[in-house]
């Protein structure tokens, strides 16, 4: 079921993300139970997520919204495709996004850097995050395609 369709059938359960994100992955559209890294600039935890089984969840990035440095690139994507990740979201940039369009993986983000991160092993795992008007949480549901991102408590569809 696409995102319109949930809003439309699930108006009191569901919450639209509020932040102009573009689609970058080779998946559109995406679904799954949240799991969380919130960090600025720093993608070491985004590495520890993704290189644990994913099992189908979709991991949420709040970078802070930072464009100055990249919070994914192909390297991590490929290894979130290995471990079965539906899908990233990202408060902030990405990079690599030539290479990230060719995976079996969805991932949306507000642009792209072609800069690094720093790698001091800072941030913090599945905790709340909030941005684009929402508390995300870890475990909560979240979809996503070609017409935003919207979240629940529990899976619908």
């Amino acid at each position: 079921m696409n995102t319109c369709d949930l809003c439309d059938k699930y108006e009191d359960k569901v919450r639209v993300l509020e932040l102009p994100l573009s689609d970058f992955g080779g998946r559109i559209a995406f679904s799954g139970i949240v799991s969380t890294v919130k960090a600025l600039e720093d993608n070491s935890l985004v590495r520890e997520a993704v290189a644990e089984p994913g099992n189908g969840r979709v991991l949420v990035i709040d970078g802070g919204g930072s464009l100055r440095r990249s919070m994914l690139g192909d390297m991590l994507a490929e290894k979130a495709v290995a471990n079965g990740w539906s899908g990233v979201l990202v408060n902030g940039a990405i990079r690599d996004s030539v290479a990230i369009g060719e995976l079996d993986l969805g991932v949306k983000a507000i642009a792209t850097c072609p800069m690094k991160t720093d790698k001091q092993g800072q941030g913090l795992r599945d905790v709340p995050v909030e941005f684009g008007g929402l508390v995300i949480r870890p475990g909560q549901w979240l979809a996503a395609d070609a017409d935003g991102v919207v979240l629940a408590d529990s899976a619908l569809g």
